[in-house]
């Protein structure tokens, strides 16, 4: 009865001690190069608190002194109040070695342990980089998450959503000694539908954001309506420009042809206007200004009329005129025969010119020149309507 008596004070008596000291937080987890940071406090009379790290001492601390140790890594910071005796101790750059337990111990009175984990940040890569694929291939993915410590915990994601654990396998290399690290192997296989963003993360607890790689794939598919709805749209434009082109061209012929006619129509006019004033001009010559009343042109065939001979003297007033007309083949008005008989007319002579007197200035001679005249411009309308013909 006694004995138990005895253990119920002893319980009571440790925890009204513990009531009067507290370290916390009694776990924590950083990063490796990151700070570690744990406060110790109390309401009870003390002289030295002295901090250890995995059971050595590393910084001893004086309620009256101070910190009486230096460390340039590890430090301490008074935050005691009137009711309250606080120390914040701060493990700088807190390395793998540094992990376990660190304990504040207030001497003679009572001492508290916290744990202390140090985590490793590695690296995480898709590799392969973007894909292209055809709509409906399984196309597979594969995840290095290497240079962890703890082994990181992995997720894929398509499009933002998170992938069940059952459409992809992890498998893990475990560190060869106590400073080694985790090195995971992923691999995810999808079924091509649409292009998306394919994602792998790797994280730890310590860690505020995960670690992640991303890559794309391209469904052909997709790619290939674009470029057709392209070369749809090129073809129609090239065709539409085309036929534009064609339009413009055609104009542009039959406009120059048409100007090019109306150009060969005024110089063949000019030509035409050009011949007739040189005839007319000839024949001023022959008449030495007087109208030739002995010359025609009408039955003109060739050399064989239209053989003028003018002739002056000075023992007459009026002008002497001779007009001839030699006789060849063909000059009877295309009488010929072409029967087996010799024809009469192959055989005619040379009928010699007569000469006529003709009184230049007599009024019958004027009215015989302006009827001569009509009917040269007859001529010349006959010839010019037979060569256009």
């Amino acid at each position: 009865m006694s004995n138990l008596i005895s253990l119920i004070l002893l319980a009571y008596v440790i925890q009204v001690v513990e009531s009067l000291m507290e370290l916390k937080p009694r776990t924590i987890t950083v990063l490796r190069g990151d700070s570690a940071r744990l406060t110790c406090s109390t309401t009870e009379q003390w002289e030295v608190m002295v901090w250890l790290l995995n059971g050595s001492a590393v910084l001893t601390i004086s309620f009256q002194f101070g910190m009486l140790s230096n460390n340039p890594n590890m430090t301490a910071v008074n935050c005691s109040t009137n009711q309250l005796s606080s120390w914040e101790f701060f493990l700088i750059s807190a390395q793998r070695s540094h992990q376990g337990q660190v304990t504040c111990d207030l001497q003679n009175i009572h001492r508290e342990t916290a744990n202390l984990f140090i985590q490793e940040r590695g690296n995480v890569a898709i590799t392969g980089g973007n894909q292209t694929a055809m709509r409906g291939e399984e196309v597979l993915f594969q995840c290095l998450a290497v240079g962890w410590y703890p082994a990181p915990s992995l997720t894929w994601l398509v499009n933002g959503r998170e992938v069940d654990q059952g459409q992809y396998s992890i498998s893990t290399e475990q560190p060869f000694d106590v400073d080694g690290f985790y090195n995971l192997h992923s691999n995810l296989s999808i079924q091509a539908a649409v292009s998306c963003h394919v994602e792998c993360l790797a994280t730890v607890s310590a860690l505020p954001t995960p670690q992640a790689s991303s890559v794309r794939l391209t469904v052909v598919a997709e790619v290939e309506n674009v470029c057709n709805n392209s070369i749809a749209l090129i073809a129609g434009t090239a065709s539409l420009s085309a036929i534009l082109l064609l339009m413009l061209l055609s104009v542009c012929i039959a406009l120059c042809y048409k100007q090019r006619r109306k150009a060969k129509s005024s110089k063949h006019m000019t030509r035409r206007i050009d011949e007739s004033e040189r005839e007319r001009s000839s024949v001023a010559e022959a008449t030495q200004g007087k109208v030739n009343l002995g010359y025609t042109t009408e039955g003109y065939s060739g050399p064989e009329w239209g053989d003028l001979i003018v002739t002056s003297g000075a023992h007459c007033q009026t002008g002497s005129i001779s007009a001839h007309k030699r006789q060849g083949s063909g000059a009877t008005g295309g009488n010929s025969k072409t029967s087996g008989r010799p024809d009469a007319s192959k055989k005619s002579q040379e009928v010699p010119a007569e000469d006529f007197d003709i009184d230049m200035d007599a009024p019958e001679t004027e009215k015989a020149a302006v009827a001569i005249q009509s009917q040269f411009r007859k001529f010349q309308t006959k010839k010019k309507t037979d060569s256009k013909s």
